[in-house]
């Protein structure tokens, strides 16, 4: 991964004193000296991959949702498909215990049923004849006994499968049903995440913004987390200026001041948003008169982000009251 100085490290501050001093000295006017700086938006996954596509270029300026880059995602594509089926399979199986039998199954045990009602029917009508034949003598007891055992044991049939078809018709049990449609939840939060992974693969521009560095080519392996593309939103450009003690009781959070720099055109309006309490470049001997005219400290301020652009990161500047 390739991080360019100028994301790494402001201007070095002796620089920034170099350019207060020297402005200090030959304007009579109040100003103050400084640079831009951009802060930065690093994009990267939380996925790891190679990287399959780049269709962004160093200083190309991009949409909100722009894509970005694409790393390579056959294995989360596989995962997704295979939650994805794995859900429907378990949604399938609590329909399927949420409607009882099919008709199929139902249609065997009505065919059942009318046999056996048919054999209770021939039971029945031998068990009164044996019954009559017994009263004259004309059959044993153990005949009868025989003929009535026949008798109850397929009333007992018929009576069995009119109860199955009773709980054909009833849904799962309830433990059941809750037990399967836990399984559902399960593999729709499994399609989610493998959703979710497989979206990482892909990123695109978080807002509008230039195209401040690309650190990887096509091809190359990238870490987890490593950024790809590095985006300066205007909105992220902003200006550190270096007053001199005597003034800063001057300046507050919210006053506006105007920028000037070389090729900026017309001067760019700022807005103060922090005043540093501590003083810079502060030499450590005890402090004296002439020691505390050189002390300096640093303010920043943003621009309007559609004057931003006209700013560039490092970019010396000098600042006036308004």
């Amino acid at each position: 991964m390739r991080i360019p100085p100028a994301l790494r490290r402001p201007l070095p501050a002796a620089t920034a004193l170099a350019l207060l001093l020297g402005g200090c000295g030959n304007d009579d006017g109040a100003f103050f000296q400084g640079y831009a700086e951009g802060e930065y938006v690093y994009v990267a996954s939380s996925e790891p991959g190679r990287l399959a596509e780049l269709p962004v270029r160093r200083g190309q300026q991009v949409e909100a949702g722009a894509p970005l880059f694409a790393l390579e995602a056959g294995r989360e594509t596989a995962a997704r498909d295979q939650a994805g089926a794995q859900l429907a399979a378990a949604a399938a199986q609590l329909e399927d215990i949420a409607t009882g039998k099919r008709p199929a199954e139902v249609d065997v045990t009505r065919a059942q049923l009318a046999q056996a009602e048919a054999a209770s029917r021939r039971s029945a009508a031998q068990l009164r004849r044996d019954t009559d034949q017994f009263r004259i003598g004309g059959i044993a007891r153990s005949q009868l006994d025989d003929s009535r055992e026949q008798a109850q044991s397929d009333a007992a049939r018929v009576r069995e499968l009119k109860a199955q078809l009773d709980v054909a018709a009833l849904p799962g049990r309830d433990d059941q049903r809750l037990a399967q449609a836990a399984q559902v939840e399960a593999a729709r939060a499994a399609l989610a995440q493998a959703d979710w992974t497989l979206a990482q693969k892909r990123q695109a521009a978080p807002a509008a913004g230039l195209v401040f560095d690309t650190l990887y080519r096509v091809g190359e392996w990238v870490p987890a987390g490593s950024p790809v593309v590095s985006l300066l939103p205007p909105g992220n450009i902003k200006v550190r200026l270096f007053v001199p003690q005597e003034a800063l009781g001057a300046l507050k959070i919210g006053q506006q001041l105007m920028v000037r720099c070389d090729g900026c055109g017309d001067p760019i309006p700022v807005r103060i948003d922090y005043v540093s309490t501590q003083a810079e470049y502060t030499p450590p001997v005890i402090y004296s008169r002439e020691s505390r005219s050189k002390l300096v400290y640093m303010i920043q301020a943003r621009p309007a982000p559609e004057a931003a652009a006209r700013l560039h990161p490092g970019q010396p500047l000098e600042a006036a009251p308004r």
